[in-house]
């Protein structure tokens, strides 16, 4: 099935944001934003929840939107691409030139996320994420920007190691330099280590957003993460299948939480700090599968296949969210099934925005 993501993101959802970010606007009023990666899952809800406030506030702040293909975003958005708020510029991060140009705010999202990591090779993950956060870091300087967001990944922290329950921004664990399989959580270890060493004393108030599962409408249901693929496979009648024994553990934080976190990361995170970003929800990946299986009608059928090769596989992926929550008052405002549902209404044929 051809997933149709022309739709804007619900209504209902971008008041939400909107509701739970009205002290932030301000900070924005006027603003000119450089945005990476503003064409993906993540862009689409920073973008179209910018668009809204910046509608309903009279904000009269705008967006230079850097993309590697321009024309296909425009396609699959072109609520967002038409609005005259945002320009899209058709560039490589680790190369566009924006030096003669003024930006308050850098929101900086833009990386290889291929999920199945078989192409490109892991140098290539490393070289875009490095040498376009470097040039991303490098822009915010000389363009005067007075805030920087880099948007990271629980991806630096490696494998969640047994007994431990949820992963805090200061726990000491790192992928090993020799798993070529680790080139995302590599290059963005590097990626946050350049970011905060550029900006320690002079240039933008840089903050990191580590981000780790997420959920909610406009998700790609065909790109190798998890829900996405059960909730495709439950909407088109298919069974569910787990490879696995279905015990490793996730969190999923809907995408309209998401969208709150970074932009109070980006106008009050602390210069320096990196802030988890994600559901303390856990649950198994065998109770995700049911539980988006009893979300359609009739329930989806779910195989656990148990094959031994991928027992345990993927282990733990569950963070710490206490920083965000105690020095940024933030919260979450929906729980796994109601995120899921709000997901998978979305994603139904013929449902409407």
């Amino acid at each position: 099935m051809p997933w149709n993501d022309q739709r804007p993101l619900p209504a209902y959802d971008l008041d939400h944001v909107l509701r739970h970010t009205q002290d932030l606007w301000e900070d924005l009023r006027g603003a000119h934003l450089f945005v990476t990666g503003g064409t993906g899952f993540f862009g689409r809800w920073m973008l179209e929840s910018f668009l809204h406030a910046n509608q309903e506030l009279a904000l009269g702040a705008r967006a230079r939107v850097v993309s590697r293909n321009v024309p296909a975003f425009s396609e699959r958005a072109p609520h967002v691409a038409e609005n005259t708020a945002i320009e899209l510029v058709q560039a490589d991060i680790r190369s566009f030139d924006a030096a003669h140009e003024r930006f308050t705010h850098v929101l900086h999202m833009a990386a290889e996320t291929n999920t199945q990591l078989t192409f490109p090779p892991a140098a290539a993950y490393y070289d875009v994420i490095v040498r376009g956060t470097e040039r991303v870091v490098d822009l915010a300087a000389a363009c005067g920007a007075r805030r920087l967001l880099l948007v990271s990944s629980g991806a630096v922290y490696g494998t969640q190691p047994q007994g431990i329950a949820r992963i805090a921004e200061d726990a000491p664990f790192a992928p090993r330099p020799d798993d070529l399989l680790s080139a995302y959580g590599q290059a963005k270890r590097c990626a946050e280590f350049l970011a905060f060493a550029k900006t320690e004393n002079t240039g933008p108030e840089t903050s990191v957003a580590r981000c780790f599962a997420f959920v909610g409408p406009g998700l790609p249901l065909d790109s190798g993460f998890a829900v996405g693929n059960f909730i495709a496979d439950a909407l088109t009648r298919r069974r569910i299948v787990i490879r696995g024994d279905g015990t490793p553990r996730r969190s999923y934080m809907y995408a309209g939480d998401l969208a709150i976190w970074l932009w109070t990361i980006l106008v009050r995170g602390e210069r320096g700090r990196p802030y988890n970003v994600g559901s303390d929800e856990e649950l198994s990946i065998a109770r995700l599968a049911h539980t988006v299986a009893g979300l359609v009608e009739p329930p989806a059928d779910v195989v656990l296949l148990g094959d031994e090769a991928q027992r345990g596989v993927g282990g733990r992926y569950v963070p710490d969210v206490d920083r965000a929550r105690s020095e940024l008052r933030l919260a979450l405002s929906y729980g796994m099934e109601d995120a899921l549902a709000r997901t998978i209404d979305w994603h139904r044929p013929g449902a409407t925005a």
